[in-house]
């Protein structure tokens, strides 16, 4: 596996960079995406003090430096049926982006994540003379694996966030660098659970579920009532349990509200919390996630869970046919195997998902043995993120400015 700008090479145009202005465009559609983007930012202004960044992003990356020209939240939408709303919005943002990087061009733009609104930026801004890197791969290893092609046309770069990757990259001869994922050493360290739980004052015997139905809107329209029904259901089975629920914006607090008033929740010891996600996670026994970076935080954390997720039913209609692997969960994407229980579309039934959380809950080997491997998981994925990102891009920069 190849590590450019490596050595005395990487040093000299690190130098050669860091002493001149330079303009690198980043682009990052979703919270998870913003909070990568942020720590590359972060890393590269590091080596490279007089750069400016500019694009999209969220608060984290704005507070790292980035210029934003468009607020994250015109490009967090996922699905299919769901973009349809948007799509003319969307369409017309790329559309200025290209522009202004065709007109002004920056001497890098790094796409982090978002691959659809990415990739086909970053393919008209190579053609276009500019180098491009492209900051998580694609799931080509779960499902449109024709997606390659176009990553060998829109990408100069690829660095990947999970060591199996890099052998599909080089089957597919596209340049790439395993940089590791940065949520692995963030989070390594992060306080235990009696300390958090300290923090958050909850009970240090209370049994303690987490909830995290999503960060986006259309996710917890779809999601909400489901873990509202689900925390009802363990509450009944095991009284005393604590729920405690991060979300992310205030929309989304108001939509899980209404969730709550439509519900006779009296009993419920339930506690919402503005952020504070991996706060609630790393005091729980059990997290319930929506299927997303939450299930790969809460591996990180060593913490037991149950996935889900919900699509509308044309998404899921489009989407099936197109799946690789019998799993979505990141945890059981890395470990190869259902390690940590999945109810998707139909099979996300409160009975279902009550069930699986109740099972943790009632089974102390059985919480402990998953938390080992998720442990092993967590201690592969950890490098030296930020420094090996930055080697693999600075020799794109060429030691100079656009």
């Amino acid at each position: 596996m190849l590590r450019p700008g490596s050595g005395k090479a990487g040093d000299a145009a690190a130098m050669s960079a860091s002493a001149k202005p330079v303009t690198i465009g980043v682009v990052a559609g979703e919270p998870s995406g913003d909070l990568l983007g942020a720590h590359l930012v972060r890393a590269l202004s590091a080596r490279l003090p007089q750069a400016r960044f500019v694009g999209i992003g969220g608060p984290r990356m704005i507070s790292a430096g980035v210029e934003v020209l468009y607020p994250l939240e015109k490009l967090a939408v996922r699905g299919y049926v769901e973009v349809l709303g948007h799509v003319w919005e969307i369409l017309a943002i790329r559309r200025r982006l290209a522009r202004r990087f065709l007109d002004e061009p920056p001497a890098l733009f790094i796409g982090v994540d978002a691959p659809d609104f990415n990739l086909r930026l970053e393919a008209r801004l190579r053609a276009g003379g500019v180098p491009t890197v492209h900051y998580v791969s694609p799931s080509i290893w779960a499902w449109r694996g024709s997606r390659i092609r176009r990553i060998r046309r829109a990408v100069s770069k690829m660095l990947l966030v999970f060591p199996f990757e890099a052998a599909l990259y080089e089957r597919a001869r596209v340049d790439h660098a395993y940089v590791g994922h940065p949520l692995a050493s963030a989070l390594d360290g992060f306080p235990g659970r009696a300390t958090v739980r300290e923090q958050l004052r909850v009970a240090a015997g209370a049994p303690v579920v987490a909830l995290l139905p999503g960060s986006r809107a259309s996710e917890l329209r779809l999601l909400g009532g489901l873990f509202v029904e689900t925390a009802l259901r363990i509450a009944a089975a095991v009284p005393g349990t604590v729920f405690l629920v991060p979300l992310a914006t205030r929309e989304t607090r108001e939509l899980f509200e209404a969730e709550l008033l439509r519900r006779d929740t009296g009993a419920l010891r339930l506690t919402m919390l503005f952020g504070h996600a991996h706060e609630a996670m790393a005091a729980a026994d059990v997290v319930l996630a929506a299927s997303g970076t939450a299930t790969l935080e809460a591996a990180l954390l060593g913490r037991a869970m149950v996935i889900t997720y919900r699509v509308p039913r044309l998404s899921w209609w489009l989407m099936k046919p197109r799946g690789y692997l019998p799993y979505v969960g990141l945890p059981n994407i890395l470990a190869g195997e259902f390690i940590v229980p999945e109810f998707l579309q139909e099979q996300a039934t409160p009975e279902n998902l009550s069930g699986a959380v109740l099972k943790f809950l009632e089974d102390g080997a059985l919480r402990s043995a998953l938390e080992e491997r998720l442990a092993a998981l967590g201690r592969e994925l950890k490098q030296d993120t930020g420094e090996l990102a930055a080697r693999a891009i600075l020799p794109l920069i060429g030691g100079g400015a656009r």
